[in-house]
């Protein structure tokens, strides 16, 4: 779940106490107007949770109510990364004297937390990491013990940051116990800026909050953007599925979100191309025909494999429900069985039998046939 910009700032650094530059959220050009005319010059910024923002033309300074007014008229008329721009923060401009870049994420390699910083802040952290490798410092994080402002006082060692090296190295350990407390994915500054008054100043907040959280994080989970979702995706989530649309060719339904994964990961193992996330475990597999339905409307897919594995949850009743669901949409597209786990002889037979079809004796075959029939 991604928060603007201004929730981010509000709900997430304001509390922890990282300072940043007054500002209002507006709607219409008025407010705007009306809110560089009582802040002053002003940057009025799109808020839509997406990046790329400035690249787009939705950022713009105004230094007069009539030139807020304007800019706010601009960009509320956009649609930026597909999400079309409905309100506008007016925040107060600030004197820069340097753009500096702060993170915390999750590292897929350390399978840890990650502290990042960059004497190279307002432009993307990737385009850094290529042309000034050096410009970045990283820090993983421990979690039985933190980071403290010792681990940012030994991060920034070095760094030509001069009187303003305590005051970062503060925001740093703060940002860290912001992902930690709040559940974050990613928490960033870009840009942290050093004011030429000294203060250090957040210009700019991305703070992305674990889905499955939304039940520990109640207040942050409320201000929350939805999420961007495709019609297929929509008509999944109407009907209690967790349905994620790809760009491949493989339709895949299996039973359990770890399964399902795998049979996504032997997709492309074999040069093939998930068309899609769907699983059908628990409940779920009483929903077979919306299922089935879902992956076979996406209309990039080009075979399916159907992949059960059953310990308490029977393969059996599972298929019963597929083959029925097959019967009724009668799709024309190859569809490969794996059925394994408790009830698998029944399941096997109902697939024979009912729909002529013989399944696999080993799911990567299941799935090696699926991709070579979607070529």
């Amino acid at each position: 779940m991604n928060l603007e910009e201004y929730a981010a700032k509000h709900h997430v650094l304001v509390p922890a106490g990282i300072p940043t530059p007054e500002g209002r959220v507006c709607k219409t050009p008025e407010e705007a107007a009306a809110a560089v005319t009582a802040i002053g010059p002003s940057v009025i910024k799109a808020q839509v949770p997406t990046g790329k923002r400035g690249k787009s033309g939705g950022i713009k300074i105004a230094k007069t109510a009539d030139e807020a007014a304007s800019a706010a008229r601009d960009i509320l008329s956009m649609s930026i990364g597909g999400h079309r721009v409905s309100q506008v923060l007016v925040e107060q401009l600030c004197p820069i004297e340097r753009e500096l870049y702060a993170a915390v994420l999750i590292d897929v390699a350390s399978r840890a937390p990650l502290v990042l910083f960059s004497t190279e802040g307002g432009m993307d952290i990737e385009e850094v990491a290529e042309t000034h490798p050096d410009a970045i410092r990283k820090h993983v994080v421990d979690i039985h013990k933190g980071f403290s402002a010792a681990d940012a006082a030994a991060m920034l060692k070095g760094l030509p940051l001069g009187s303003a090296t305590d005051a970062v190295g503060e925001v740093l350990a703060k940002l860290y116990a912001i992902f930690d407390a709040k559940d974050a994915e990613l928490v960033e500054i870009n840009p942290l800026a050093l004011l030429k008054d000294g203060r250090v100043v957040a210009l700019d907040c991305k703070f992305v909050l674990d889905d499955s959280s939304g039940l520990r994080q109640p207040d942050l989970a409320k201000v929350a953007s939805p999420p961007k979702m495709t019609a297929l995706e929509e008509r999944g989530a109407e009907n209690g599925l967790k349905f994620i649309q790809l760009d491949g060719n493989v339709g895949v339904l299996a039973n359990g979100a770890g399964l399902t994964m795998t049979t996504m990961d032997v997709i492309d193992h074999f040069g093939g191309r998930p068309a899609n996330f769907l699983e059908i475990g628990g409940e779920a597999y009483t929903k077979s025909e919306i299922a089935l339905d879902l992956v076979l409307s996406n209309p990039g897919v080009k075979s399916l494999v159907i992949n059960f594995c059953g310990a308490f949850a029977r393969t059996d009743v599972m298929a019963e429900g597929v083959v029925k669901a097959w019967e009724t949409l009668k799709p024309k597209v190859p569809v490969f069985f794996s059925i394994h786990g408790t009830g698998e002889d029944e399941a096997v037979k109902l697939v024979r039998e009912r729909l002529g079809i013989e399944p696999y004796d080993f799911m990567e075959d299941a799935v090696k046939a699926a991709v070579e029939a979607a070529q």
